[in-house]
């Protein structure tokens, strides 16, 4: 009995599909959305607009929608990625090649803004958060069940003890640090852990959810193919050219 489990779990992991044209398509909305926010907010960089970011509810809830979107897709990237057998030093190395990432974002952001460069943003938290949710991708309610947890914790929860760099990137602090990108572990490793637990809703039903999404522009598929590239690369070149026309 063990054997024929082992034997089937190979031919599982060997037939499922490297890429989900759907989960890709799904990535790249997120991608242009988050293109589309991140363009606004230059435009007010530049003061061509006065939109206020920080305290108006439709850009707040933006904000969170395109950051969520994204913490999903990486909870549910990671079950497929399970599924798939990946070996443990191939996950390892995608945590790794996130966290440099992460630290470039860091770098480049305290030469345009050094008094709110980004210390702990949303490629910081994945890093981070993919790492620590490792024990918990086989096992969906347990996920779910911790990542309903960290949001209510996340959202109710704070603390002057929090209130520096050096704990600030748990969550709890009493009010948003100076920075230009801040996701805290809690609440946003909670919405990391629904999407491990949503990734096992569609591997079991096998992605039909997505199906229609795979049948979007292909430049969508594209560009959640490459997120992380164009995530790293979309702010310089837009400030660049905004620079050019209106700077």
């Amino acid at each position: 009995m063990k054997g024929r489990r082992t034997g089937g779990k190979r031919a599982h992991a060997v037939s499922a599909p490297s890429r989900i044209g759907g989960l890709d398509a799904l990535r790249g909305v997120a991608i242009v959305a988050m293109i589309v926010y991140h363009f606004c907010f230059d435009l007010r960089y530049f003061r061509v607009t006065r939109w206020d970011f920080e305290h108006d509810v439709r850009w707040l809830t933006a904000r969170a929608l395109i950051l969520s979107s994204f913490l999903l897709i990486a909870g549910i990237s990671a079950v497929l990625a399970q599924r798939q057998d990946a070996p443990l030093d191939r996950w390892l190395r995608h945590i790794a090649v996130i966290a440099a990432a992460a630290l470039l974002v860091s770098a480049g952001s305290f030469l345009l803004f050094p008094r709110s460069f980004i210390w702990f943003g949303v490629l910081h938290a994945i890093a981070l958060s993919l790492l620590l949710a490792k024990p918990l991708l086989g096992r969906p309610a347990v996920a779910a069940i911790a990542g309903v947890a960290m949001i209510a914790g996340g959202l109710v929860f704070a603390s002057p003890v929090f209130d520096n760099r050096l704990l600030g990137w748990i969550g709890f602090m009493t009010a948003k640090p100076v920075t230009e990108d801040y996701v805290p572990l809690f609440p946003w490793m909670g919405v990391l852990l629904l999407g491990v637990a949503l990734g096992h809703v569609l591997v079991r039903t096998r992605f039909s959810a997505l199906a229609p999404l795979a049948r979007m522009p292909r430049f969508l598929r594209f560009l959640g193919r490459h997120s992380l590239i164009v995530y790293l690369v979309h702010q310089p070149v837009m400030i660049a050219l905004l620079w050019v026309v209106v700077g």
